[in-house]
């Protein structure tokens, strides 16, 4: 009997592990900043040092912004199907835009080594499109509270935040059905 139930809390033990990492790393489900409507004027940079304000929204229709972290493996798992993602929706009017969330530590100050582990990243997984770090009002208090990554929501030109907010990591088939959702919604809004 105790080897039963043994066996049964190690089945348990792995589907949960299993669960976590299929769906993205989360310490709790809120999704905090979801009341923010606009993300507002800031000035940052990219983690190559290229400096980003809220122009970088106005080229297109929608603007996909995927929040993450160095060390959430289903984050960095989904980098490349976002960078195909944004090869085949920048025709139809839509960007992507990562926001690496753990390159600052808790005054604003930018980790060096979570910083080259970004530049990694993106350099390992033929990245492209622009990852930024935070801007020192974290996007209009935007990116405040997350605690589930990935988090992705949607921008329209003017950077006002529009459509639902998505937690976890898929795969490009997924992601353009919601991309096309959400542009179609927003065009019917329009």
């Amino acid at each position: 009997m105790k080897d039963k139930f043994k066996k049964i809390s190690i089945i348990i033990m792995i589907c949960l592990l299993a669960a976590a990492f299929m769906g993205g790393c989360s310490s709790k489900t809120a999704q905090s900043g979801a009341e923010v409507k606009s993300l507002g004027e800031f000035t940052t940079q990219d983690i190559n040092g290229k400096t980003y304000t809220q122009d970088v929204f106005k080229d297109y229709d929608l603007t996909m912004i995927n929040v993450f972290t160095t060390w959430c493996t289903p984050c960095v798992q989904e980098i490349p199907e976002l960078e195909k993602l944004s090869r085949n929706m920048k025709a139809q009017g839509v960007n992507v835009i990562g926001v690496v969330l753990d390159v600052l530590d808790e005054k604003g100050n930018i980790k060096e080594e979570d910083l080259e582990r970004a530049r990694l990243l993106a350099k390992e997984t033929g990245a492209t499109y622009p990852m930024l770090l935070p801007d020192s009002t974290y996007m209009n208090g935007r990116l405040i509270g997350i605690e589930a990554f990935p988090e992705t929501f949607f921008v329209d030109k003017n950077g006002n935040i529009v459509g639902e907010v998505y937690s976890g990591s898929t795969d490009l088939e997924e992601w353009t059905e919601v991309v096309e959702k959400e542009l179609a919604a927003l065009k019917e809004a329009q």
